[in-house]
């Protein structure tokens, strides 16, 4: 395992990270995700992502049980939550990035992973209804008080970014230092565009999510939608329609050749892409059994056979999609 910088911090993370989504909670009991999670660590990962949002705060309380459980050293992995969502209905509960939320947020977070602080705290979403000042003093205070180490941002804009970089800057505040957003072949723009500005100016880090396109750069879905896949889950009818794109499958297909000639499954080559590009601090893989988090670390011996020439070869097949 290699480990990267996050950003412009001194915090360095795996290349490859392990992270809750969907799984825990859902697809999942305590001892499935404690195999991943265990699998994923003896490989050198350090790294492991959750929310509050997610499974509505019962990933975050399986992840905690499976600290206590492994008993690894604190200082040996990172581990993150995310807020906005909200586990509630409350106008101050739900969808917000406001300081009374904020701060109730970071110590139910804490209480259901049985910690005394997280490493990386992300604002899940933007708020255009609480100032970004006022978010970004709240997250300021969740470090200060020790609650966390770093906090940055998900699914931003590289102008919403930039603004909460600047107030920080202005008042001296801990600044935003890594966002989590979404990358994979199919999804670059904001990556590879919008936020370039951003990694030398103000040393951003990125976390980046869904490297498989939720499961689409696998190649399982070439023949079908599976039984037992995420997207016959109530609630995700959105990635169902993703799934059955015609022109992005038709891309999985034309990309097996090349994983082929490299000697990996596509799911390798899709992950040691992202791996490659070297404003990535870590890439955060997912998994419902240990076998494909073994498979998915597997990866790391691809990246470095990615020539230039291939990733040209990949980049004309994916304009076609």
């Amino acid at each position: 395992m290699n480990y990267r910088r996050l950003g412009s911090a001194g915090l360095k993370v795996s290349e490859l990270s392990f992270g809750s989504w969907v799984s825990f909670g859902t697809q999942m009991n305590v001892d499935a995700a404690y195999d991943c999670m265990v699998a994923a660590y003896d490989a050198g990962v350090n790294f492991f992502d959750n929310a509050e949002a997610y499974a509505g705060g019962q990933s975050e309380v399986i992840m905690g049980e499976i600290f206590k459980r492994a008993g690894w050293r604190r200082a040996s992995y990172v581990v993150s939550t995310k807020f906005f969502w909200g586990l509630h209905p409350g106008p101050n509960e739900r969808n917000t990035l406001n300081r009374k939320y904020l701060m109730q947020a970071i110590d139910g977070s804490l209480r259901r992973l049985e910690m005394e602080y997280v490493d990386l705290v992300f604002c899940h979403r933007p708020d255009p209804n609480t100032p970004i000042e006022e978010t970004v003093f709240a997250m300021h205070d969740i470090i200060r008080q020790g609650k966390a180490l770093y906090w940055g941002t998900s699914e931003w804009s590289a102008d919403e970014i930039r603004a909460a970089w600047e107030i920080a800057e202005r008042h001296h505040l801990h600044k935003p230092q890594m966002e989590q957003p979404q990358y994979n072949m199919f999804h670059r723009e904001r990556v590879e565009k919008e936020y370039a500005r951003l990694y030398g100016e103000i040393g951003l880090g990125l976390t980046i999510w869904s490297p498989l396109a939720s499961g689409l750069l696998t190649g399982k879905y070439n023949a079908g939608i599976p039984a037992d896949s995420r997207a016959n889950l109530p609630g995700y009818e959105w990635l169902k329609a993703m799934l059955e794109n015609p022109q992005r499958l038709a891309a999985v297909r034309a990309l097996q050749p090349i994983a082929g000639d490299l000697g990996c499954t596509l799911s390798q080559l899709a992950l040691a892409w992202c791996v490659k590009n070297p404003q990535v601090s870590t890439v955060i893989t997912g998994a419902s059994r240990a076998e494909q988090v073994t498979e998915n670390m597997q990866a790391l011996a691809v990246v470095p056979k990615l020539t230039p020439e291939i990733l040209n070869s990949i980049d004309a097949l994916l304009k076609t999609s």
